[in-house]
Order: structure tokens, then sequence, then C-alpha cells
């Protein structure tokens, strides 16, 4: 049977919410009357609720009230019992220390082998840098000669190319050059067989007057003397 009870009207919904202060009050009241403040009796006299809220709520209720009881039953320990309770105490801090110090000489021994590691990985990296610096360097080398090479061969191409169109202009001169021969050949050629035309005429003609005087012996005398005259 619940005696003075007290009964929270408690509004649900976003406008009112239900706060530990308020559960605590009711799992105050229905333990000061004797009854098990459970989850679904205290929601029942707050009028509603969350029972994840009212469930995290009553935990700490419970806790808080074992606390007190516990508080009150509470006596002092016999002197034998601190004593031993201390000696216990040193001997735990004690390996505590040793396990702290072993585990900070591993933590050191580790952080310098890892250092160890680093200086090792520091110092390849120089050494790599240096090899891919020489090996950039010697290539490099080898394009500044393959560019020289380069150059001389385009120089040695222009020049071959400027000989090239001389070698072909006197070839072309050449050929004009035969050509105005030949035609100038031609030219006395045909030059040479009008005047062979004209000597065989001449020669034709004289045969035929050396044959005249050779039949007129006079008229051949009177002609030397005219010519002689």
């Amino acid at each position: 049977m619940l005696h003075n009870t007290t009964y929270y009207n408690i509004q649900t919904g976003e406008d009112m919410a239900i706060t530990k202060e308020q559960i605590f009050n009711v799992a105050d009241v229905l333990d000061s009357t004797g009854q098990n403040p459970t989850l679904a009796l205290v929601r029942k006299q707050l009028g509603g609720g969350s029972y994840t809220t009212i469930s995290e709520a009553m935990v700490e209720w419970k806790a808080r009230k074992a606390a007190k009881e516990g508080s009150g039953q509470r006596e002092p320990a016999p002197p034998l019992v601190l004593r031993r309770l201390e000696e216990l105490g040193a001997e735990i801090w004690e390996l505590a220390l040793d396990l702290a110090n072993g585990r900070l000489a591993a933590d050191r021994e580790a952080l310098e082998a890892i250092r160890v590691d680093l200086e090792a990985g520091k110092t390849e990296a120089a050494e790599l840098a240096d090899q891919v610096t020489a090996e950039l360097e010697t290539l490099q080398g080898k394009v500044s000669v393959l560019q020289a090479a380069e150059q001389a061969a385009c120089d040695e191409a222009e020049g071959l190319r400027e000989k090239l169109a001389e070698c072909a202009e006197r070839v072309a001169t050449a050929e004009a050059r035969a050509v105005e021969i030949e035609k100038r050949a031609d030219d006395l050629n045909a030059e040479l067989a009008r005047v062979n035309e004209q000597n065989a005429g001449l020669v034709k003609a004289l045969t035929g007057l050396v044959k005249t005087d050779e039949r007129n012996p006079t008229g051949a005398v009177r002609q030397k003397q005219q010519k002689t005259l």
C-alpha cells in the first residue's frame, strides 16, 4: 500500500524533458515507503518518460544509495592490517617502478633502433642522391657531346647542301654552254658546208677555164698579157 505518494505530472515531448533530479526524487519517495523503485513504477509516478533516460538515472541512484549504505557500516582497519597494506603498497609500487623502468628501457632501445635505422636511411638516401647526381652529370655530358655532334652534322649537311647547289648551278651553266656550243657547231657546220659548196663551184669554174685555155692558146696568152698590163 502506497502512503504519502507524490505524483509528478511530467509533460512528454520536446517542450518538457524529465531531469535526473525528478527521477531521483520519485525513487527516494518510493524507497522511503518500502517499495522497490522499478523502472515501470518510477515511470508511472512520473507520468511518462523515456525508459532509457530513467534507466540511466536509476543506475546512478542505486550507486549513490549503495555508497550511502556502505559508508554507514565502515570501520577503521586494525594497525596490523594497515602496516601490511603499507608493505603491500610499497611492494606493488616497487614492482610498478621496475615494470615502468623495464618498459622505459625497452622503449629507449626501440627508439635507439629507430634512430639508427633513420640515420642509416639518411646515409643511404644521401649516397643514392650522390650517385644519381653523378649519373645525371654523366648523362648531361653525353647529351652535350651528342648535341655538339648533331650541330657538327647539321653544319656539315648545310655545307654539303651548299656545295650541291653550287654543283647544280655549274651543271646548269655547263648544260647551257653545251647547248650554245652545239648550236654554234651546227652554225659552223652549215657555214662550212656552204663554203665547201662555193669552193666546189669555184674549182669547177677554174677547171673549165683551164680546159678552155688549153684549147685556145692565143686567147690564153692574150689574157695573160692583159693581166700583165
